[in-house]
């Protein structure tokens, strides 16, 4: 079984994933509602408007990190033959934690304060956030790493 940096971030394959992850990203945006969703949906505006493209770079750039985060996650599903979109969804608290810590070093690391401020601003909400989108990551994985982890 090939690792999930070998597979989402191939050539063959990356730029598909990336696609698919800011459809994901949007989809995630666009369904939050109430106060949280307005903050939400207003900080992602400002990102979007650092410059044209940043979020695909964004996620361009942090793919192969994350699939390497997120690849113990994945071999265990694989290890106990179960659906990657469920087991993911079971763990989603310990693969948000996973990929915020990433995020979290980017973030203070971003030579862009628009997107240093409003990360700082929705970091308390963060984890419930990624947790939440744990199902279509988890769909996802198993649409680009197929059935068989390959």
């Amino acid at each position: 079984m090939s690792n999930l940096v070998d597979v989402l971030a191939s050539p063959e394959k990356k730029s598909f994933v990336v696609d698919d992850c800011v459809t994901l990203v949007d989809q995630e945006v666009a369904d939050k509602s109430g106060l949280s969703g307005i903050a939400i949906k207003a900080g992602f505006a400002a990102v979007k408007g650092v410059k044209p493209g940043f979020v695909k770079n964004a996620v361009t750039d942090l793919l192969p990190e994350f699939a390497k985060a997120v690849d113990p996650i994945y071999a265990e599903a694989k290890a106990k033959n179960e659906p990657v979109a469920a087991y993911f969804s079971r763990n989603a608290g310990r693969a948000a934690d996973l990929l915020l810590a990433l995020t979290d070093g980017k973030a203070d690391r971003s030579p862009h304060a628009i997107v240093r401020a409003t990360y700082s601003r929705l970091r308390g909400s963060a984890k419930k956030n990624v947790e939440a989108a744990m199902p279509r990551v988890g769909k996802l994985i198993e649409k680009h790493a197929g059935a068989d982890g390959r």
